[in-house]
């Protein structure tokens, strides 16, 4: 369980939504065996990162968009080096 000062404190309910539903897929990443199989989520990953890469909301002048597009960059860029690593296997 997450404490509250762990929580997410990025005002937005598209963050909070993404954010719920990628903790979830992070966590199969993290059960999951071998690298293929942590490859198949690590692609769901990204799908769920872009979907806030590409949200119709941003504004670069919200600090609140800002750190979102700099967390959905981190876990993209992390799903990808998890898939390279699928090729080669």
């Amino acid at each position: 369980m997450m404490t509250e000062k762990e929580e997410s404190k990025i005002n937005c309910s598209t963050f909070q939504k993404q954010e719920f539903v990628i903790k979830d897929i992070t966590d199969k990443i993290n059960q999951a065996k071998g690298v293929r199989e942590k490859a198949i989520f690590a692609e769901e990953l990204q799908k769920e990162a872009d979907v806030l890469l590409t949200c119709p909301d941003y504004d670069d002048k919200k600090l609140d968009c800002r750190n979102c597009r700099f967390i959905a960059n981190l876990r993209k860029k992390t799903a990808g080096l998890i898939i390279k690593a699928k090729k080669l296997v």
